[in-house]
């Protein structure tokens, strides 16, 4: 990018008068250490916000081509003279280089933005390990988990939280400040040990999707293989037929819905398991055990993987008459039909099974898809807790009883035919109906007065076997007290 691109901001100027949400800090000087891509989009967005600032180079004339007209770049020593708090934009590996400004940068507040390429890759976090160089400096660790990408399009398109420690209540404030005129919201993780975490948040990839993703694997190879044995296995050692191209679109496309429907099935079953623990134990204040409680936080996962693979069903369903195999079978079809003088194919069961099938199907997927819209963060933020509660828990066990018709009207009466027994083995939309069968009944259990009731009680705070204290005159008009079980 040439020098006369980065003189432009990418941001037009923020003003901040008249906005009591944002601390009126414009005008002041910050310093920037370093003239890497996140130095230099960390000026471009200080400068935009209404900062005047001042970057530190070891090659000030090289490197001031990079950077906005309206940023200063000049030597460190003389940066650090001119500002009290300075972004620290420099590798771990050359703290060592700003030792020669040992003298000039006490008393600063020195902002660490740095990360590791691994998890826990040193002893001690980097904002530590800066501290420990310069202790008569105040180091704030921050902006690390923000893009160089989100500081140059602005916070409105990336996350805005920054999470900011120290051990140093006023620093964090001040720094808490320029993160707001920035647009950020920053965040408080509390002293400086909570560095350690901060610095290891933008190396974990997806940590909350990695069991969710590990089990939508394990499920879809395990009805891949089932499915390979019935439709490509099966035929080719029993009647020698070749039907190894169904592997790439029909085999796929006949696992993608087992795997969805049991994933979305998989998403109210934990609920289910919880409500019958509290109904055991007769109280809400038992702790789930360790595995279903991880279940119960990634339902959101397990729903979107759902969502996905019904999609993926979707498109690999209308593909299916673009398929040359398909085109072939048709033809060998009519020929047949030609040459046995069959006028009259028409199955009106069939017809409606399909029509009923393709239906039933579209609505279910049109619920997973609200399902999944109401799962971003964006739009559930606009819906109040009933409103979410409605579309993810009512609405999506509706989703769930409609995809569980799309099976039922998919196999119809092919589940009583032997010849659909292949090796023995059913057909596999009759095994994806065991969970989704067993969550449904049990929801119908829990709509029965008795049991609703009594789940209901002990979700307000009801205990089996807790006793309460009470009180009762007595003969002689004093007052007795005694205890009573609220089972009574």
């Amino acid at each position: 990018m040439s020098g006369g691109d980065m003189a432009k901001p990418l941001l037009g100027h923020r003003s901040v008068e008249g906005d009591p949400s944002v601390v009126p800090t414009s005008g002041r000087t910050i310093g920037v250490l370093g003239s890497g891509d996140f130095a230099r989009s960390l000026a471009i967005r200080l400068v935009c916000s209404g900062f005047k600032v001042v970057v530190g180079s070891r090659n000030p004339k090289r490197k001031a081509g990079l950077f906005p007209s309206a940023a200063e770049v000049t030597f460190q020593a003389e940066a650090v003279k001119k500002t009290d708090v300075i972004f620290v934009a420099v590798f771990r590996e050359h703290y060592s280089t700003l030792c020669d400004l040992a003298d000039v940068l006490a008393g600063k507040i020195l902002v660490d933005v740095s990360n590791n390429t691994e998890i826990n890759h040193h002893k001690e976090s980097n904002a530590e390990y800066l501290a420990s160089l310069f202790p008569a400096c105040t180091v704030v660790k921050g902006f690390n988990v923000v893009s160089a990408w989100t500081l140059q399009s602005g916070a409105r398109d990336g996350n805005k939280q920054v999470l900011i420690c120290s051990n140093n209540q006023e620093a964090k404030h001040t720094v808490a400040e320029i993160a707001q005129v920035m647009g950020f919201t920053p965040v408080d993780m509390g002293g400086m040990s909570s560095a350690r975490e901060i610095e290891n948040v933008p190396l974990r990839l997806l940590p909350a999707w990695k069991i969710p993703i590990f089990l939508a694997l394990g499920l879809f190879s395990c009805f891949f293989t089932y499915n390979l044995v019935r439709q490509v296995i099966h035929p080719f050692i029993r009647e020698q037929k070749n039907k190894f191209y169904k592997i790439p679109v029909e085999v796929v496309n006949t696992t993608l819905p087992c795997v969805a429907y049991v994933m979305l099935s998989l998403v109210y079953l934990p609920g289910v398991l919880a409500a019958c623990s509290q109904l055991y134990y007769g109280t809400k204040y038992r702790r789930f055990p360790d595995w279903l409680d991880q279940w119960l936080q990634h339902r959101k996962q397990i729903g979107l993987l759902s969502f996905f693979c019904a999609a993926l069903h979707a498109v690999y369903s209308l593909c299916l008459p673009m398929r040359r195999s398909h085109r072939y079978q048709l033809i060998e079809t009519a020929v047949k039909q030609a040459m046995e003088k069959k006028m009259n194919i028409w199955v009106e069961e069939e017809v409606w099974r399909m029509e009923i099938y393709i239906s039933v199907g579209i609505i279910a997927l049109g619920l997973l898809s609200l399902l999944a819209i109401t799962s971003l963060p964006s739009i559930a933020n606009s819906l109040n807790w009933r409103e979410f509660s409605f579309i993810q828990s009512t609405l999506g066990f509706i989703a769930l009883v409609i995809s569980t018709l799309h099976t039922l009207t998919y196999g119809w009466s092919r589940a009583f035919d032997e010849n659909q027994y292949k090796f023995y083995l059913p057909p596999t939309y009759t095994l994806t109906l065991l969970v989704p069968c067993t969550v449904i009944l049990a929801k119908v259990i829990f709509i029965l007065p008795c049991i609703r009731q009594r789940l209901l009680r002990i979700r307000r705070g009801w205990e089996k076997g807790r006793y309460v204290k009470f009180v009762l005159p007595s003969a002689t008009g004093e007052y007795a007290s005694g205890e009573t079980s609220s089972n009574v």
